[in-house]
């Protein structure tokens, strides 16, 4: 049954590589540089950490080992997902430029059509992508664990008791968030609260309501808190924030490799049907390495 049409395109290997990128890392998180992407992971990537206990002794004539190094991993394991669609071609024969399908009975899907679905379609899994990438669960199906599933999950992330957000209690809240972060990240270049786009509205008409008028202005302001940077996630759920460094997240892919395909398949000469499909595949998961720099408002 088609999911409710022809072209004789197929896009796989290289070819399928932009279409794949661009469904994966248009993601809101990904696209404004909120993570670190782990592209080409066939299998599986270990994310080694270290640690240090105290490094520095007093001064003496002999030579007198010091401290301790830890080495432990995290590993990061894409999972693999499709896309399956099928189209019947006599649902586009009174519309998108139906000349251009041909006036013979044995017709194809319109070019426009075609450049229209793979925009589509790229765009519906990236816009799915950021929500599971926050959100996801790998119990559910077409979703792989999201990173508040895994922080949630680990005990050396830095916990900070949540409630409703709104204008009222917004600075408030993220003055939690900032007085949790470890002493050795506040203040780095890298620092971010990631935030939801309510608790992005919350905060700025609280600014207003304090006479920052300069946010009523056209266009969007950088937002930050306290010299923080606020990275607004449209994947991030209502009244949850998340404190880490940039180069502590990771989003994994297979994306060049040989498993990333799209094809348009027209299937006419294949079972004699007006149906085409059409056919995605791709990885894709999320890590961080150490659950100690986080704070995770919950």
């Amino acid at each position: 049954m088609a999911t409710t049409t022809s072209i004789t395109t197929t896009y796989a290997g290289e070819k399928a590589a932009s279409f794949i990128s661009a469904a994966l890392l248009s993601s809101n998180t990904i696209e404004k540089g909120g993570v670190e992407v782990k592209p080409n992971i066939k299998f599986k990537q270990v994310l080694r950490k270290l640690a240090t206990g105290d490094l520095i002794a007093d001064g003496s004539c002999d030579f007198d080992a010091t401290s301790s190094v830890t080495l432990t991993e995290r590993t990061i394991e894409p999972k693999e997902f499709q896309v399956n669609l099928q189209l019947c071609k006599q649902d586009f024969r009174s519309d998108w430029d139906a000349i251009s399908m041909g006036m013979s009975a044995h017709d194809n899907l319109p070019k426009s059509f075609q450049d229209f679905l793979l925009a589509h379609v790229v765009e519906k899994v990236s816009s799915k992508n950021e929500q599971i990438l926050w959100n996801g669960a790998d119990s559910n199906a077409g979703e792989y664990d999201g990173l508040l599933a895994l922080m949630g999950a680990d005990s050396d992330v830095v916990d900070v008791a949540g409630t409703t957000i709104d204008a009222t209690n917004v600075i408030a809240e993220l003055g939690k968030v900032i007085d949790a972060v470890p002493a050795e990240l506040y203040g780095n270049s890298e620092l971010s609260i990631y935030i939801s786009q309510s608790t992005a509205r919350a905060y700025v008409r609280a600014q207003a309501a304090l006479g920052y008028k300069d946010l009523y202005h056209v266009g969007q302001t950088q937002l930050d808190f306290e010299g923080t940077k606020l990275m607004v996630c449209n994947g991030m759920p209502a009244n949850k924030m998340v404190a880490a460094e940039k180069s502590n997240l990771y989003f994994g892919t297979g994306l060049m490799n040989d498993m990333n395909e799209i094809k348009v398949i027209d299937m006419a000469d294949i079972d004699g049907s007006q149906n085409v499909r059409i056919v995605m595949r791709y990885t894709a998961s999320v890590q961080f390495a150490i659950g100690s720099e986080i704070v995770l408002y919950s």
